[in-house]
């Protein structure tokens, strides 16, 4: 249960499914309910398929570059620190920020599902590196079956956020929104710096 739990929270923390919905919206602003909620799930499917993958040969493609998992614990927990300053700060609009041409392109696509809702949005460079850290080579079948499982439940807790989002702007509005984009950008900005300081306290060792 520790490894599930602390799995889905430290990847809820990073992906941050709420912070996604505004541009969730905005690329599904002209689609049917029903097509919305066909992105939603396609685009979790994706992003449950990359997390896993990215977990399981994480390990292989970082033997393969000659590097160790402290220096992609360092250089992930860098970029998550950014992505929690970018949610702290009250200039960004949204808590999942992409570029204004990745958004302008989705809006064109007929399929956004893979590209840009399950890459970058969801499963982002901060989201897989989280993955990868976790591998480790003492890990059981048990726990590496849990941390899939935690993935599969982050998935459909990001569909159903998804599915319901709509209603969920409306209830939260611009405040809440903002107020939980601080909230979720200090536990990332937390998760970073544990990243990186469990990474030099090992190298040190």
């Amino acid at each position: 249960m520790e490894i599930l739990l602390a799995t889905f929270s430290a990847l809820f923390s990073v992906v941050n499914p709420f912070g996604a919905m505004p541009v969730f919206l905005t690329l599904t602003q002209d689609d049917t309910t029903s097509r919305r909620n066909q992105q939603a799930l396609r685009a979790c499917v994706y992003m449950i398929l990359i997390l896993t993958v990215f977990f399981l040969a994480g390990q292989a493609v970082l033997d393969f570059f000659g590097l160790r998992i402290h220096d992609l614990r360092i250089a992930g927990g860098i970029m998550i620190m950014r992505a929690g300053f970018e949610l702290l700060n009250p200039k960004a609009e949204d808590g999942k920020k992409i570029s204004k041409d990745v958004v302008a392109e989705g809006v064109e696509k007929e399929d956004i599902s893979f590209t840009p809702l399950a890459m970058p949005l969801l499963s982002g460079p901060g989201s897989i590196a989280v993955v990868i850290s976790l591998f480790t080579k003492s890990l059981t079948v048990i726990d590496m079956g849990l941390t899939v499982l935690a993935i599969v439940l982050l998935g459909l807790v990001t569909y159903i956020i998804l599915l319901f989002s709509p209603r969920l702007m409306i209830f939260m509005g611009k405040a809440g929104l903002a107020a939980l984009a601080k909230i979720m950008g200090f536990i990332v900005l937390s998760l970073g710096v544990s990243f990186i300081v469990t990474a030099l306290l090992a190298l040190f060792k």
